[in-house]
């Protein structure tokens, strides 16, 4: 039954309208891993240096059973974000006597075809064959493999088990990533615990005892039965549509039923942002970038103009990554948008709400920083004016020149669709702009008239935004045909 699975895998990608454009980027993609791959290689022949010099003091593998772990949680992260699912369209077959264990024993299986489990074999092979076997024998060396081997199961199921429980609850992703987050900020940043001294615990054990290799495969092999009893249990029809209903009533936001037609709009935008892949990788995307204050604001060479940038994304940056393709993520329906009684001012105003709010829970979020000085929390301030202000009308301005929609059911990871000269043009005034007023003024000698001055703009547009909106909406009316046009090719 796996080689008919294939088969009709292989049909369907050669029989698609899109197959030449497919190729090309499947081309793309694989050069790129290779490259990686390649890269991973000749780190691995060198990792004994790189080791030695990073901790000239202790024994190389010592430092090499300490470093195994972190690099497995960075690379769960980094699945959850990139891996792709396996697809299949498992529907027609529902209906055929064809064995669901048969279905989902197919898509378990193909789950483990990803470069990622590759990646650290390629990296950590080399170094146990040439320090671990031949040090301490072949025994060992085989323990140490089949423990990497084991760990990749585990995290590659674990990272399909958490993007699947997303694709009904968005929230299940980002507690996920932020609690990885939280996990290595607690050993890096707080110094709350050691998580080189834990995997060393493991991987310590495992060198004089290499019967502790049970435990990874025995957890890869409970995380692979987790995620195919999972599979197996919402493989039916009956349980999507009722996984669907549960979705619509537990995503209402009864708050925004004060604000009318524009509070449907925006609630209608949350739940596109978290049920969609690639609308829901701008907000996880975003999240990561509020902890960039701890890059820019810790280290005392960079100087406030690099602060003025860092302000400006991390209160900004939702705007910026889910702002870019705006109106191509409604490109899918736009023309029933043309032909409802929605007015388009009250469209915009939605636009508004949705960035002025998202941009104000990262404002209070990154208030934390003022810990580093009055004036790094007078950038917040004078930037978070600027994004809800100047920034949000660019990107509304530049969003009646963009013509290219977006299919939300793809996911972000290699996906340029949606990509065009818009979101090139639109990158220079959002970041030049700023610096346009505050480096005249900064140089001059005036640089705290040049925060008041970028703090009065942004306030200015913010309290002018009526009157935004009446251009914006004239300037769409210029150009509604056309946009709608290009939201229909595909």
């Amino acid at each position: 039954m796996t080689s008919t699975f294939i088969r009709h895998e292989l049909k369907a990608f050669w029989r698609a309208r899109n197959t030449g454009k497919s190729i090309a980027v499947h081309i793309v993609v694989g050069l790129a891993i290779l490259y990686l791959l390649a890269c991973a290689l000749l780190v691995g022949f060198q990792l004994n240096k790189i080791l030695i010099k990073s901790a000239p003091h202790d024994n190389v593998i010592i430092s090499f059973c300490g470093v195994i772990l972190t690099y497995y949680m960075v690379e769960l992260l980094l699945r959850m974000q990139f891996q792709e699912l396996p697809t299949l369209r498992v529907q027609p077959y529902l209906q055929l006597p064809i064995k669901r264990n048969t279905l989902v024993k197919y898509l378990s299986l193909t789950a483990m075809l990803s470069a990622f489990n590759l990646w650290p074999l390629i990296l950590f092979i080399p170094f146990i064959v040439k320090i671990i076997a031949a040090g301490m024998g072949w025994l060992v060396a085989s323990a140490f493999i089949l423990s990497l081997i084991g760990i990749s199961i585990f995290n590659n199921y674990l990272a399909l088990y958490i993007k699947r429980r997303a694709a009904f609850n968005g929230w299940i992703f980002i507690a996920s990533s932020i609690a990885l987050i939280l996990l290595g900020m607690g050993d890096f940043e707080w110094h709350l615990y050691s998580i080189k001294h834990i995997s060393y615990l493991y991987f310590g054990h495992l060198l004089l005892q290499p019967g502790w290799v049970l435990l990874p495969l025995v957890l890869g092999t409970v995380m692979y039965i987790i995620n195919f009893n999972y599979l197996k249990h919402n493989l039916y029809l009956e349980v999507l549509t009722k996984h669907k209903t549960l979705r619509a009533s537990t995503t209402e936001f009864p708050l925004l039923n004060r604000f009318g037609q524009i509070g449907d709009m925006v609630a209608n935008e949350i739940k596109l942002i978290i049920r969609n892949k690639r609308s829901r990788s701008s907000l996880i995307m975003s999240l990561f970038f509020l902890f960039y204050g701890l890059i820019f604001y810790t280290n005392p060479k960079m100087g406030e103009p690099i602060k003025i940038f860092a302000g400006m994304f991390m209160t900004g940056v939702f705007i910026i990554n889910y702002g870019q393709f705006m109106y191509g993520w409604q490109g899918g329906y736009f023309d029933g948008f043309m032909v409802s009684k929605i007015k388009f001012t009250d469209f915009l105003k939605a636009k508004y709400f949705l960035f002025t709010t998202v941009s104000t829970i990262a404002f209070l979020l990154t208030l934390p920083y003022i810990y580093f000085g009055w004036r790094t929390g007078a950038i917040q301030v004078v930037m978070y004016l600027w994004n809800i202000g100047v920034n949000t009308t660019l990107i509304l301005f530049f969003a009646n020149r963009n013509q290219k929609r977006i299919d939300l059911s793809k996911g972000a990871t290699f996906n340029w669709e949606g990509v065009g000269v818009t979101q090139l043009l639109l990158s220079f005034p959002l970041i030049l702009l700023p610096y346009a007023i505050y480096l005249p003024l900064k140089l001059t000698g005036f640089p705290n008239l040049a925060l008041i001055v970028l703090g009065s703009i942004g306030l200015g547009f913010v309290l002018s935004r009526s009157y935004w909106i009446k251009v914006l909406a004239a300037d769409f009316d210029k150009r509604k045909y056309k946009i709608t046009e290009g939201f229909r090719n595909k």
